[in-house]
């Protein structure tokens, strides 16, 4: 009997220790954030991803002794003020009949949303409590308990909306005037004129060729723009950002835009399959607003050539923003620019007598073209050796390439570079010359950076001065670098491979910097980048390059820089699956994961500062914003809010 007694127990002691395995292999992720929808009125946000075979309990208001359930503590100074009103399940609900219970309660599965919405708490103050939550996994119910802390902020920070609504404003309208230049590429110019008047004399009226004219150009903006939204809404709102960032695309990048470089200097026409060009004239042939639609598209395959660079580069750097709206604005910018002076020359068709003749000056554009193609090749490529090291491209060669370029484009420009198939140039005209002047000062301008002087202008477009040997400008921060402190270790994971500027210590793996940051009692500043990062190395050069900023950062802040696409495969124990599925076995991929998952963004730069314990001190997204007091104002409330918090612990 006792020999029985002994068994069972020793049975469920394993079965006990086998549940608590199975939990620790099923990760709930947590997300808090608390949001005034108006004066003493609360919604806190609870975001949950779990792992595929979890079902978590939904929590339960009207009926607390429901015992399958989550439930959300107050922290005992908030439960005299503040009261939760309900609660709102947002996910993939589902009927669950836990093992003897004989009512089925409410699991959700995947993700989900919980919205508590509470009253009497107001703007600017901070909610606590602790989210206790019960999960269901085939026979096993692991649970446990979330102390949270965050700062209740209106539903959207003014300037977070203002930072967002400029950056879209600033991208159209960048594209916009990208597609106005399209217009002069020898592929398109020609075109105008004989489009326009096909209209105009085909059509019954003025009236009818007008409106023609109008779809025209309304169904150019279409071709553009819609395989975009159709590609972001097919595969989310990452995969534009997903190829501008790998590796692999700018790679493929950099070969498609030497290809186009050597066409446009005339080795070679390159063009879509003629047969696409010829099924679309064919359908344009059949009239009525079909066949103008075939008529637009027909223009845009003839024109690729030209424009398809263009499109090229634009998509790549809208789309590493992060955000699907930049590349879909990006390209309805572009296909406006392109369209609308179909439409303006069909309403005021005597502008077409002031339009220059088509010539040789159309194909100085297109060669000059190809030197721009041929410095934007030198981006792709650099992007791709910061990735992987390489070295093949640090700051002193790249730039010097493109002095060599640019040199080369102002020399073209007067004359003094002819190709086989440029017209006689028996003078130059004035635009020439200026082109030439400007061409030859911008080469000017990037001298001084072999010695590395900082050429704020290029920041973002140039390898970092990180990757330059000799650089004068790095002098005066490593004769007033301070020694680092005895009581936390200096970081020690791929100092070897990722550096960051101005004789600043950073951490780049997180449990480094979390560990000196308590060591030092200091808080994090939580730096997520890239290689391939334009306004990251902008941010750098432009604000923390700033005497203010760059004392507060080295004083006050433990530097956390989590590089989201640094090709270092992780150790294999530390590699691992996210809750959606993806294997993770990059560092860049870790550091991707972990701002997803923690901060809802995939957009760099990311600057998030936090308390040695990892709770936000601001619940503001920092992104790309060049105004320094601002950044000083923010790094300073950040810090007074975590020594308050010391001085109530």
């Amino acid at each position: 009997m006792r020999k029985n007694s002994w068994l069972t127990f020793t049975l469920l002691v394993l079965l006990g220790l086998q549940r608590i395995a199975a939990q620790d292999s099923l990760p709930v992720q947590f997300h808090f954030k608390a949001i005034a929808t108006k004066a003493a009125h609360t919604e806190l946000h609870i975001s949950v991803k779990m792992a595929k075979q979890l079902l978590l309990f939904v929590p339960q208001l009207k009926d607390s002794t429901v015992a399958y359930a989550s439930s959300l503590v107050l922290d005992s100074g908030m439960a005299k003020q503040v009261t939760i009103d309900s609660v709102a399940v947002k996910g993939i609900q589902k009927q669950f009949t836990p093992v003897g219970n004989t009512v089925p309660v409410n699991v959700v599965a995947d993700s989900a949303l919980l919205v508590f919405y509470c009253t009497g708490l107001p703007t600017d103050s901070v909610f606590r409590g602790t989210f206790n939550w019960l999960a269901s996994a085939n026979s096993a119910y692991p649970s446990g308990s979330e102390v949270f802390e965050t700062k209740v902020i209106a539903s959207v920070t003014e300037s977070e909306a203002t930072t967002d609504a400029n950056n879209l404003l600033h991208t159209f309208l960048v594209c916009l005037l990208t597609g106005f230049l399209a217009i002069i590429t020898p592929c398109v110019f020609p075109l105008i004129p004989v489009t326009v008047s096909f209209f105009l004399k085909r059509s019954g009226s003025r009236a009818q060729g007008i409106r023609n004219a109008v779809v025209y150009s309304l169904s150019i903006i279409a071709i553009y723009t819609i395989p975009t939204l159709l590609l972001t809404l097919a595969f989310g709102d990452t995969i534009l950002y997903t190829i501008a960032t790998s590796a692999i695309s700018n790679l493929l990048f950099f070969i498609i835009f030497i290809v186009f470089a050597i066409s446009f200097f005339g080795a070679f026409e390159l063009t879509l399959p003629n047969s696409w060009a010829n099924k679309a004239d064919e359908k344009a042939g059949k009239g009525g607003l079909l066949g103008i639609f075939f008529m637009a598209l027909t223009l845009v395959i003839v024109s690729f050539s030209c424009t398809g660079p263009l499109v090229g580069t634009l998509l790549g750097k809208t789309s590493m923003q992060g955000v699907s709206w930049a590349p879909i604005l990006g390209m309805l910018g572009f296909g406006l620019g392109l369209a609308l002076p179909f439409s303006l020359f069909a309403f005021f068709p005597s502008l077409l007598k002031s339009l220059p003749k088509s010539g040789g000056w159309l194909n100085a554009v297109k060669v000059s073209f190809g030197f721009i193609e041929l410095a934007l090749a030198m981006k792709f490529l650099s992007n791709v050796d910061l990735a992987y090291h390489w070295h093949l491209l640090d700051r002193d060669v790249f730039l010097a390439i493109w002095i060599v370029i640019f040199c080369f484009l102002g020399a073209y420009l007067l004359g003094k570079i002819k190709l086989s198939h440029d017209t006689d140039l028996p003078h130059i005209g004035v635009p020439r010359l200026l082109f030439s002047i400007g061409s030859f000062c911008f080469a000017l301008y990037m001298v001084p950076g072999l010695w590395g002087a900082p050429l704020q202008l290029l920041s973002g477009f140039v390898p970092p001065a990180t990757t330059q040997a000799f650089n004068l400008d790095n002098l005066q921060y490593k004769t007033s670098a301070t020694s680092a402190v005895n009581a936390a270790q200096p970081p020690k994971k791929y100092i070897d491979k990722l550096h960051v500027p101005f004789g600043l210590t950073a951490y780049f793996d997180l449990n480094e910097g979390i560990a000196a940051a308590k060591a030092l009692n200091k808080p994090i500043m939580l730096d997520f980048t890239g290689h391939s990062c334009a306004n990251c190395r902008k941010m750098e050069e432009q604000v923390w390059k700033n005497p203010e900023v760059l004392q507060r950062i080295k004083n006050n802040f433990i530097l956390i820089s989590l590089y989201v696409d640094e090709s270092t495969p992780l150790a294999i124990e530390e590699q691992y699956t996210n809750a959606k599925g993806e294997k993770i076995t990059t560092v860049g991929q870790k550091n991707l994961d972990f701002e997803i998952t923690k901060f809802g963004f995939n957009a760099q730069p990311l600057y998030m500062f936090l308390d040695t314990a990892m709770r936000p001190l601001s619940d503001v997204h920092y992104g790309y914003d060049a105004n320094i007091q601002k950044f000083v104002q923010h790094m300073d409330t950040v810090l007074e809010r975590f020594n308050a918090n010391k001085k109530t612990l």
